[in-house]
């Protein structure tokens, strides 16, 4: 059952985290984000969760992207997290920001090689003719750095969302579900329970 609803709703949210890493899930950090295209029409896709505290929900990518292009035009984004077992959704409404340039760095020299290599081999979301091209440039990063460090390219990087509204929603029996929703109002949050 949900609990307390007077307790924070990112420390409600780190449990139920935690709940869902032990859960023998594949990718707990996976979440849907949900921008706002081109002509407001949404666009959704999954990303991973790198990272979340009290200041927010962190993940990284392309910024030149279309998601990124689409965060610069429109930076109000929503994300969601489903989570089965244990039947968990976690819906967030909120402004996303951009890290800072030492966070980011600091997050891409966790990565493994391969993948920092393929952050400067990836025009990510551009048409290429085929999959020899991107095999190409993975050799060309390769070729470029050698056993040197791999710098994190200036188009890569993270982004914060700064939750404005937060949502909880527990499978129950007979539908009879439990929900929470979580308003910031200033410094602090406002919770209402709603009817399933």
């Amino acid at each position: 059952m949900v609990t307390d609803p007077m307790m924070d709703p990112i420390e409600l949210f780190g449990q139920w985290y935690e709940r869902a890493r032990g859960a023998g899930l594949a990718l707990p950090q996976a979440m849907t984000l949900a921008t706002a295209g081109r002509f407001g029409k949404p666009a959704a896709r999954v990303v991973l969760l790198s990272s979340f505290d009290h200041r927010g929900f962190v993940f990284h990518t392309n910024y030149e992207s279309v998601k990124g292009e689409e965060i610069a035009a429109e930076p109000h984004v929503a994300l969601v997290f489903w989570w089965e077992p244990p039947g968990y959704q976690v819906r967030i409404e909120g402004r996303a920001e951009k890290t800072t340039p030492a966070e980011s760095d600091a997050y891409f020299r966790e990565r493994p090689r391969g993948h920092r290599l393929s952050a400067w081999a990836s025009d990510q979301s551009r048409v290429i003719p085929d999959r020899a091209v991107l095999e190409a440039r993975m050799v060309e990063a390769t070729e470029r750095f050698g056993d040197a460090e791999v710098p994190r390219p200036p188009h890569w990087g993270g982004y914060r969302v700064v939750p404005e509204l937060m949502e909880f929603w527990e499978n129950r029996p007979d539908r009879l579900h439990d929900r929470l929703r979580y308003r910031r109002a200033g410094d602090r949050w406002a919770v209402e329970r709603l009817a399933p």
